[in-house]
């Protein structure tokens, strides 16, 4: 299963059933999980861990040293999770010793043709990035966002859980879970309605994340104020705690609509 041209350092490992194409790099201590498919010209470099069922295009980079000028050659590290799909020409770096020295992708990831995730990032896990969808490092991105092409993320912002960012958004301040993001700079657009419902959440949750998001976002009230009053007249449900969680822990600041009326 590995093609006589690829070249595969005596130091990785590579589990059962990988197969591997021509002209494609693998280098010392790395890990690839079984039955993952790696194309021709791919380059994975050392201290890079790919899970099991993957599937990687050709003329991916993967696991080369993270563009900083603060990196001083450290032992960090890239894990991908299982069943994640890369396609062309994606290119994913290792973390940074000032960073925690991590980059990690978790399970079910689909990664179109020229994303770049950056040092240190940390995805969830069903994450979509549309072609050329751009993490600059420290980013984390909550499970099952979708990241529309062209966009680029400011670093050390977060996405959170089942956000949508619209194509050629740019995205300096978080996007709080559930919502709906576009524009350079990105503004919200409400909640994120066609993605929820293909997900599952029922009327109820949606009705009450529906509440809030108009609380906090649409009559103008403080950040502070608008917790507050969600926490008194929305039903405390999961998604409206992890959605008051998120906000409560921002440190970069909160993307916002423009207010309308009470």
């Amino acid at each position: 299963m590995i093609h006589e041209q690829a070249i595969v350092h005596k130091g990785a490992e590579i589990g059962a059933n990988v197969s591997i194409g021509p002209f494609t790099v693998i280098g010392n201590n790395v890990k690839i999980g079984d039955n993952t498919v790696i194309g021709s010209m791919v380059t994975i470099d050392e201290f890079t861990t790919i899970g099991a069922d993957c599937r990687i295009f050709h003329h991916a980079a993967i696991g080369a040293t993270p563009q900083s000028v603060k990196f001083a050659g450290e032992e960090s590290h890239v894990v991908i999770g299982d069943r994640c799909l890369v396609r062309e020409f994606v290119t994913i770096h290792r973390g940074t010793g000032f960073g925690g020295g991590l980059t990690k992708l978790g399970d079910d990831n689909f990664l179109m043709a020229y994303t770049h995730i950056a040092h240190d990032c940390i995805t969830g896990k069903g994450v979509l990035f549309s072609n050329a969808a751009t993490l600059a490092g420290h980013v984390e991105i909550g499970d099952y966002a979708s990241i529309g092409g062209l966009v680029a993320i400011h670093q050390f912002t977060r996405v959170g859980d089942y956000a949508f960012v619209g194509g050629k958004s740019a995205v300096p301040k978080d996007i709080p879970p559930y919502v709906l993001a576009a524009g350079d700079r990105a503004r919200l657009h409400g909640l994120n309605k066609v993605g929820l419902k293909r997900h599952g959440f029922t009327p109820e949750v949606l009705d009450a994340l529906k509440k809030a998001y108009r609380i906090i976002f649409r009559i103008g009230l403080t950040m502070n104020e608008a917790i507050e009053r969600v926490k008194a007249e929305v039903p405390d449900l999961p998604e409206v705690q992890t959605f008051l969680q998120f906000l409560e822990s921002s440190k970069r600041g909160v993307t916002r609509g423009k207010p309308g009326r009470d």
